[in-house]
């Protein structure tokens, strides 16, 4: 199977390209600069696997939540590429695709995810990992991962309490809000892994099944998940000396 995928919702841009020589993939710090780099870093990575938009079996974006203008980024370039080869479209959570990373990296399956959201908050989920097993109706495995806590943006001191011990923390915000966090989930936490980030060959893991399934849309039906509306801060959070 044939896929492309890419996430800009984070300060790291991650693009990973699937073909049936392997995956390559390429992650970098970018930061605002992920607007220029995104398209030629797409096609070297298609060119270096001698692959074509057409041969794609499907596109995976990430869809958020997390910086708005990358999020806008990874869906406008999703749809362009994507209605142009006519190929279909799979959209994965950016705390989802964080916890499938912090997966592969530590094998972990408890895990709570905080990626920094600014103004003082956090977009804030948490998962557990079920065993993989496959439909009575297909052979194809089902999603391993149980949501116990929708994604949600809530200042850290806020975040939803968990049940019992074993926890990773991953993502972003545990790094900004170390302290406020760990108080708040105590001796429930194992160990924490700031660095952890939505990869884009992490989404390839979850949208690999998907794909296989014809769990697709269309590419105009590509869309951002926002769980936030408010994007700047008031005067008085301001005042208090709060910044993005």
């Amino acid at each position: 199977m044939n896929l492309l995928a890419i996430e800009s919702s984070t300060e790291t841009l991650s693009l990973a390209l699937q073909t049936a020589a392997g995956i390559t993939a390429f992650d970098a710090v970018t930061g605002p600069a992920a607007s220029q780099r995104i398209l030629p870093e797409i096609q070297r990575l298609l060119s270096a696997a001698e692959c074509t938009l057409t041969q794609l079996d499907g596109i995976v974006y990430g869809m958020g939540p997390g910086a708005f203008t990358g999020v806008r980024v990874a869906v406008g370039v999703t749809q362009g590429l994507a209605f142009g080869a006519q190929r279909p479209v799979v959209g994965i959570n950016a705390l989802l695709a964080t916890a499938e990373s912090a997966w592969l990296a530590h094998g972990v399956r408890r895990i709570i995810v905080c990626l920094d959201a600014r103004m003082g908050e956090v977009y804030h989920a948490v998962y557990t990992r079920q065993t993989e097993a496959p439909s009575p109706h297909s052979p194809l495995p089902l999603a391993a991962w149980q949501m116990q806590t929708a994604p949600m943006v809530c200042k850290p001191q806020e975040v939803v309490a968990v049940d019992g011990d074993g926890w990773w923390g991953v993502g972003s915000g545990w790094g900004v809000y170390a302290a406020l966090l760990q108080s708040r989930y105590g001796s429930q936490l194992a160990a924490c892994d700031a660095q952890c980030y939505p990869k884009a060959s992490a989404m390839l893991s979850l949208a690999g099944p998907m794909v296989a399934r014809g769990e697709v849309t269309a590419a105009e039906m590509a869309a951002p998940l926002y769980v936030r509306n408010r994007v700047a801060l008031t005067a008085a959070e301001r005042a208090q000396g709060m910044t993005l």
